[in-house]
């Protein structure tokens, strides 16, 4: 199933005028690929103390972008007004604002996502109630 979401993402990735990607450290590594969320300056530094690793942090002046592994929007909706961006794409400059100790870029994204439902007051997607 991974297999076929990446390859579905490779084919309708986006195009070159949807931004560059964001740049790792030298010295880092992502093995498991890098995708970003976004969200606005204001919320960052409420979600950082929430969180128990931060990895590579970028800022373009108004969003903050968080590295995270490739696909970790499957089966997530990240809560508004955070943007889950495949391929880390950005437009704009983006500087690096945090760097984490080590070679490894990700953000935990779970953890990401939940400090991220709670400083926006949304509850996570698998605690709300389903219709059957």
């Amino acid at each position: 199933m991974d297999t076929l979401v990446r390859i579905q993402r490779r084919r309708s990735a986006p195009d070159q005028d949807a931004g560059q990607p964001l740049s790792l450290p030298d010295g880092m590594t992502a093995p498991l690929g890098w995708d970003a969320v976004a969200v606005p300056d204001r919320l960052g530094p409420l979600v950082v103390p929430r969180l128990p690793r931060v990895g590579c942090v970028y800022a373009d002046g108004s969003q903050w972008w968080w590295i995270v592994p490739s696909d970790s929007d499957y089966a997530l909706p990240w809560p508004s007004p955070a943007r889950y961006t495949t391929g880390a794409l950005v437009t704009g400059t983006a500087r690096l604002i945090h760097r984490p100790a080590g070679t490894v870029p990700y953000t935990p994204p779970i953890p990401l996502y939940l400090a991220l439902c709670r400083v926006t007051g949304t509850a996570p997607d698998w605690s709300r109630a389903s219709s059957a």
